[in-house]
């Protein structure tokens, strides 16, 4: 399966994992210019920002340690223009990241979702 294809198929299960425990999936893959935001999705009054990543190996890390400055800085640059077209009120809106990572040859993944994952301009 291509790299693309496995992307896509960690996001699906970031997100069903994240419904499971109330939070409701208002957008995914949300893109402006050239970056892009995996999952927008909101609890209670709180709006997440998702970052996805997954491995399908512990070869190459720890997953969340591909969340770089850089990609944290267009994450954020989406999400101010998410929040400039959608005016969804008087929320919090914060970035969380989920890590996606297999489990053995079986196909099953263990999933971490780290909340508050930085703070804008960090």
């Amino acid at each position: 399966m291509d790299t693309h294809r496995v992307g896509r198929r960690f996001e699906t299960l970031a997100a069903r994992w994240l419904e499971e425990r109330g939070w409701t999936v208002l957008d995914r893959n949300v893109r402006f210019q050239r970056r892009e935001i995996d999952l927008v999705v909101r609890r209670g009054g709180t709006v997440a920002f998702v970052e996805v990543k997954g491995r399908r190996s512990d070869d190459r890390g720890h997953p969340l340690e591909a969340v770089t400055a850089r990609k944290r800085r267009e994450i954020e640059a989406v999400a101010r223009w998410w929040v400039a077209h959608h005016g969804v009120g008087e929320r919090e809106f914060r970035f969380d990241a989920v890590a996606v990572r297999a489990v053995g040859r079986s196909g099953r993944v263990a999933i971490e979702h780290v909340e508050g994952a930085w703070i804008m301009g960090e």
